[in-house]
């Protein structure tokens, strides 16, 4: 039978097996093994038939310990089920694993293994999640590759149903299930056979059934629990034969040999490593390497973990081996050893001439492991006393358990091409690059490899993307270090990374520029004119940007540059290339309609316009480029820029001393200064009415208004014509501007959007960056030099007044036009330098905390938000913690200042701040004046009330308690918590910003998902209408409710942000806030105008619940939006691509679907009026209810 290849990743390979052996799937959103689940659901909805003949029953639920429990109850009814998870959400299912172990109930759950959060988070991969469940009594099944996992995952299938063991079956998360490649495909009908039908009907006959009651499930005491406990051996120490036999028949069907350990390199190996995961593969090319040299190296690759068959593992070693490294891809700190080490100790107890075995550690979080890093633990095992409990791939110049560096040589073959493209999250280059290795492995007999790096920014990150193609499978399991082409899809990276680095002598660069010719030779930075002389470099260029916007893509460049990187290396033949680019665009697009498809045709016929720049020899002798002189902190310049330039690789653990908590330093973003947007405002204060409207709804804070007093415009950049009489009382004589931070601007525009301007000519347009360069400095000196007025106004008065208080939450990593961070920034506005926040994880906890970035920032006196984020899970009962530990020590703090009061050592002043901080310890601004009069008067008085005093002197300022959220932490995983939190009356304000999607792991459904939206796990459109978080929070009564959306009515936005905060109880503001996974056709430029278009159709709605108003006799209820214009409902869906293009793939249901979205819509907005015109204080039976 001729081989089927197949272009995919882990997860598609994971969930392409699992598909075959399940009935049912229940689910949970956890990055990186999301898509495994979204394959599923997908293929579910047209139709895939599984061996049974039937398309698989896909339930999404709210969290990881839901899925777990539906996965138990669907095993105890009779159907075969399987889930998909990975870090803190396979950590959520430990419980139900030792029922579902406990109760030998066959199942596989697919994991790609993840970091678990620690000192910090990470969504990369290790092996610290699947080894926390290496007790629960599932067997654990490893693969190395993406071949691996296509092979591998139906023994974990085959062998749980035969064994009744349940089955984790893992792969390095990132690495192996993102990573694509071109493998052999295996068949249903190839592995149909192999099913023990009767295990299966065993299983059936097994399940809880009335026709045959049995009770499961029970409580033992200590009498029968022990010896009933042992009972389960015999079926674990069946396993491992179960295991091996169909290995071998899945060798047979692939002719890929396949054991419990396999082993790879000499037959009469000294040294050999033991390892599983994706490392095995990088192993084996260090080993071809050392074997070509004449050394006696080898490596065993684990297989099945658990059960761990000593037996088979030392079958598998070479009987000549004198030293062992086992290495462990995870970190378990106090412990002996990691766990594989311990186990493969453990197998060598007594064992005659048993090999000197040492233990590393290597790659956690995604760290890369290259050949030349495994060549440094051979050269360890040859030293006379290999170093034992090493780490490998970093400098550990504290404790000193690092192997000394091998330099990095290329070992992926002579065949093999490399290529590296530099991105930008969103502008579709990852995208292009998917399709582009898809195409090369769907057309040309090559194999093909990508891989994909990101920083932790939404869109608008940095984005890398290594591919290769050779005529040998690929084993190459790390970056593209050595490229032969490298493809510079953003200018301004010149100067940020070393885009060159490693590029071949006689290699290629492609820049995707706005200059030209002599232009560009003179703006490229001298290290990269120098390295394309010396490297003998052929260089083109293209003005994709320019392109891109006459064709009408927007920012969109990646078809553009895809076309050009085929048309330049003519990998496979152009007409081909552009024949199957097409053919992509169809499917990548074709579900946002027929104009799309069109422009990126277009975008693909003119690939070609890109030229050559002539190379000067005497570039070679250019001087490196003078680094630019600073003040800033040490920080900044030894930790957090080599971080950004990419170069966090190089950091040694030393440079942690202090931070090694996991703390970092506030206001870290403001250095960042990356110049990524191609466009961006320029102010004309002739048109301009001073509204701030503009800096109100910009999503990076790039936009301010400043006001100068004479001195200060006497220093300034600018002259009077470039700036405005600032209007208002308090400001006379001073002068306005509207101040636009170029560098840090994304680009979206939303600030034209809004902007009124006068008689129809707004104060804002869009500018090319380069156009705006010079005014960095306007803004550069007004941040440094203007001093904040806020306090010449009631910022919390209204919109203008607001922004004229400093944002303490600026240049975050949300993507351009962000319909959550201007929510984020007023808060930081009105409260930020008392507010204290506990954050979700999601996308709020990513663009607010992610190393080394910091958008929270402090004031100038270096008060400011103090921020954290525990869990996605707990993110209420976090803040709650925060709030109790703040009641403590201000009750604590209350005793103290009363006992200053009978003080006799405390002087008048000291006893008079005392009695005001009494009487006003709920005022944050009156506390503040307290704070900074007392604490240098008790430091002068040195007496024990003082000295206790000082001890809280960090809670004599009232804070504000904020607890931020995305709508799939709300709605869902964190929902219990929420609710109790919010029951518990305790001072806390909740900030919802509810994208109807989890926006963070890929825009997968949530309960906030309305009726009709297309989004992952809900393939053809969801079916339940969304969840109303406001209303139910009402029905506590005393908890302050409100439904907000920015765009929609700014000043109620204000409103309710200043009411939910003034309200002495549990608070909670649901805010609209559009996101890139919707899909705008308009763009997200004009988020603030879809949250408008969003209210006047009906689709959200703007209320307040103020249980405050109840004390007063009156309807705590309003509604704050006007009746809405029905008939612009549709259109407003359609608006947007999770609604549009349910009516392509699925018309007949759309109509329907649509319909009952608007009767939804009209529903809760009936539902709403009528609370709004209650008659309050009033019993209809007997009039005014008695007071």
């Amino acid at each position: 039978m001729s081989k089927k290849f197949l272009t995919c990743d882990g997860n598609q390979a994971a969930a392409h097996i699992s598909y075959m052996f399940s009935e049912v799937a229940a689910i949970y959103p956890i990055t990186p093994s999301s898509t495994m689940a979204e394959y599923v659901d997908e293929w579910a909805a047209a139709g895939r038939k599984n061996i049974f003949g039937e398309t698989v029953l896909v339930q999404e639920m709210q969290s990881e310990g839901g899925a777990a429990g539906a996965v138990h109850g669907s095993l105890q009814a009779g159907a075969l089920t399987t889930t998909y998870t990975a870090s803190q959400g396979l950590l959520l299912m430990i419980p139900n694993m030792y029922k579902i172990a406990g109760e030998l109930l066959p199942c596989v759950f697919h994991v790609s293994a993840r970091t678990i959060a620690s000192h910090a988070l990470s969504i990369f991969g290790d092996h610290q999640d699947v080894m926390s469940v290496r007790q629960t009594g599932f067997a654990m099944l490893a693969e190395g590759s993406v071949q691996e996992v296509m092979d591998l995952s139906a023994v974990a299938h085959l062998s749980t149903i035969k064994s009744r063991v349940p089955f984790v079956n893992f792969f390095d998360g990132f690495r192996t299930s993102h990573e694509i490649q071109k493998i052999e495909m295996i068949e249903q009908d190839e592995v149909a056979p192999l099913l023990d039908m009767d295990a299966v009907n065993e299983f059936r006959a097994r399940a809880l059934s009335p026709e045959a009651p049995v009770a499961r499930g029970m409580a033992e005491n200590s009498d029968v629990f022990f010896q009933h406990r042992e009972s389960c051996n015999k079926y674990y120490e069946a396993v491992p034969e179960i295991v091996e036999d169909y290995m071998q028949k899945i060798s047979a069907i692939t002719g890929r040999e396949y054991h419990l350990f396999n082993y790879y390199g000499h037959p009469e190996a000294e040294r050999v490593i033991i390892a599983m995961g994706s490392v095995t593969q990088a192993a084996e090319e260090a080993i071809d390497h050392l074997m070509a040299k004449g050394e006696k190296v080898g490596m065993i690759a684990v297989h099945l973990y658990r059960p761990f068959s000593a037996k088979h593992l030392l079958a598998a070693m070479p009987k000549t081996v004198k030293n062992v490294a086992v290495l462990d891809r995870t970190k378990e700190p106090g412990a002996s050893g990691d766990p594989l080490y311990l186990d493969v100790i453990e197998a060598y107890a007594g064992v005659e001439g048993a090999p000197a075995i040492v233990a590393g550690r290597y790659g956690l979080a995604s760290k890369d492991t290259t050949p030349a890093q495994i060549i440094s633990v051979f050269d360890n095992l040859a030293l006379p006393e290999p170093k034992d409990k090493f780490t490998v791939g970093i400098i550990d110049d504290v404790t000193f358990t690092s192997l000394p560096p091998v330099e990095e040589i290329a070992l992926s073959g002579a065949s093999t091409y490399e290529a590296k493209f530099y991105g930008l999250g969103a502008d579709g280059t990852v995208g292009a690059n998917k399709n582009s290795v898809k195409i090369i492995g769907e057309n040309t007999s090559k194999y093909c490899q990508a891989y994909f790096a990101y920083d932790s920014k939404k869109s608008g990150g940095f984005t890398c993307s290594h591919l290769r193609f050779g005529d040998d499978p690929i084993r190459s399991t790390y970056l593209v270090n050595t490229p032969n082409f490298v493809a510079c899809h953003v200018q301004a990276y010149l100067h940020m990374y070393d885009v060159t680095r490693g590029l071949r002598d006689g290699g290629t660069f492609l820049l995707n520029t706005i200059w030209e010719g002599d232009e560009l030779a003179k703006n490229l930075p001298n290290n990269v004119k120098k390295y394309f002389a010396d490297h003998n470099i052929t260089v083109y260029y293209i003005n994709a940007t320019k392109i891109a916007q006459e064709i009408g893509l927007g920012n969109r460049t990646n078809t553009i540059l895809q076309s050009a990187f085929f048309r330049i290396t003519e990998v496979i033949p152009v007409d081909l290339a552009v024949e199957q680019m097409k053919k992509f665009i169809v499917k990548s697009y074709g579900k946002k309609g027929q104009d799309v498809v069109d422009k990126n045709y277009a975008a693909v016929d003119r690939g070609g316009e890109y030229r050559q720049l002539p190379v000067d020899k005497a570039w070679s002798n250019l001087p490196a480029d003078a680094p630019a002189d600073n003040n800033d902190p040490a920080f900044i310049n030894n930790v957090v820029r080599p971080i950004n330039a990419q170069d966090g690789d190089l950091l040694k653990v030393s440079d942690f001393k202090g931070i090694e908590d996991g703390t970092w330093a506030q206001g870290t973003a403001a250095y960042e200064k990356r110049g990524v947007a191609a466009f961006v405002p320029e102010w004309d204060p002739e048109n301009c009415i001073q509204c701030n409207k503009c800096a109100y709804v910009c999503p990076h804070a790039a936009i301010r208004p400043f006001v100068l007093d004479q001195q200060e415009m006497a220093a300034a950049p600018f002259g009077e014509n470039d700036s405005l009489p600032a209007i208002g009382k308090t400001f006379t004589g001073m002068r306005f501007v509207q101040a636009v931070d170029v560098l840090d601007c994304l680009g979206c525009g939303n600030c034209v959007d809004v902007c009124p301007g006068k008689k129809g000519v707004k104060a804002l347009r869009m500018q090319p960056l380069e156009t705006q360069l010079d005014v960095q400095k306007e803004w550069d000196y007004c941040v440094k030099n203007v001093a904040s007025k806020q306090d010449l106004v009631d910022t919390k008065l209204n919109v203008k007044n607001s922004q004229f208080a400093t944002p303490l939450f600026e240049f975050s990593g949300a993507c351009s036009g962000c319909g959550e961070t201007p929510y984020v920034k007023l808060i930081s506005q009105l409260f930020g330098d008392h507010e204290m926040v506990a954050n979700a994880t999601g996308c709020s906890s990513i663009y607010s905390g992610s190393v080394p970035s910091t958008p929270y920032t402090v004031n100038a006196a270096g008060h400011g938000p103090a921020w954290g984020n525990s869990l996605f899970e707990d993110f209420a009962e976090f803040g709650l913690g925060m709030k109790i530990a703040t009641e403590k020590m201000r009750q604590r703090l209350t005793d103290k200042m009363t006992a200053a009061l009978s003080c006799p050592d405390c002087s008048d002043e000291i006893k008079a701040l005392a009695q005001k901080w009494l009487d006003n310890s709920e005022d944050a601004a009156i506390t503040r004046e307290v704070a900074d009069a007392i604490v240098p008067l008790c430091e002068a008085c040195g007496c024990d009330v003082c000295k206790a005093i000082l001890n809280l002197k960090n809670f004599i300022v009232k804070r504000s308690q904020w607890i931020i959220a995305g709508d799939g932490a709300a709605y869902d995983i964190g929902f219990g918590g929420l609710d109790h939190v919010l029951a518990s009356g305790k001072n806390v304000n909740v900030l919802v910003v509810d994208t109807e999607v989890y926006s963070n792991t890929g825009g997968q459904a949530s309960k906030a998902t309305p009726l009709g939206a297309i989004a992952k796990f809900a393939a053809s459109g969801k079916r339940i209408r969304k969840k109303d978080l406001g209303l139910i929070a009402s029905t506590y009564g005393y908890v302050y409710c409100a439904q907000v959306a920015m765009g929609a009515d700014q000043a109620q936005t204000l409103k309710a942000i200043r009411e939910a905060e003034a309200y002495d109880g549990p608070s909670i503001i649901i805010a609209y806030a559009p996101c890139i996974n919707h899909g705008i056709k308009a763009g997200m430029g004009r988020s603030q105008q879809e949250e408008a278009n969003a209210v006047a159709c009906g689709y959200w709605h703007l209320w307040r619940y103020n249980p405050a108003l109840e004390d007063e006799g009156k309807n705590p209820f309003t509604l704050d939006s006007k009746e809405p214009d029905w008939d612009a409902f549709e259109n407003f869906l359609k608006g947007e691509v999770r609604y549009a293009s349910v009516m392509k793939q699925y018309p007949q249901e759309a109509e329907e679907l649509f319909k009952a979205a608007k009767a939804n819509a009209q529903w809760r907005y009936n539902n709403y009026r009528r609370l709004a015109q209650q008659q309050w204080g009033v019993d209809p039976e007997v009039g005014h209810l008695p007071q």
